[in-house]
């Protein structure tokens, strides 16, 4: 061993050993870190169908995984092809206002929700939105 050891540190690990304790497992709580990091969902150049489908799968297995937040980019819908159609608004972007309302019209995923909110400027902005996660019982 080494001889520069400071007596502090002898008797604290003396102290240590006579207790039985077990240090923490610092790998679960990197596991743990991980589920509060939000998971980002870019929408951005999927239709509306796949983009429902891929916001209810994502919600679903964030949900059962244990995930809390959830960042879904969808964009402004500036450069949308829904010019083209004279039935949807040119003011409005299909993803950015579609997607929202599938899940809040959605009772099983709604199920799931505890809040659903615009995004902060650095997440998105109005071109984006948080959705929070209960906790799975």
């Amino acid at each position: 061993m080494n001889s520069n050891i400071s007596n502090k540190d002898k008797k604290d690990w003396e102290n240590f050993l006579s207790k039985n304790e077990s240090l923490p497992n610092k790998d679960s709580r990197s596991i743990e870190k991980k589920k509060l990091r939000p998971i980002v969902c870019d929408l951005h150049g999927y239709s509306l169908d796949d983009a429902n489908k891929k916001i209810e799968d994502l919600i679903r297995n964030c949900y059962k995984n244990g995930f809390k937040k959830l960042i879904i980019v969808t964009g402004k819908g500036l450069h949308s092809d829904n010019v083209n159609d004279p039935y949807v608004s040119k003011d409005l972007g299909i993803l950015k206002y579609s997607v929202p309302e599938y899940i809040k019209n959605n009772k099983a995923l709604m199920s799931l929700i505890i809040e659903i909110k615009e995004a902060s400027l650095e997440d998105g902005g109005s071109g984006a939105f948080y959705i929070y996660l209960k906790k799975k019982l």
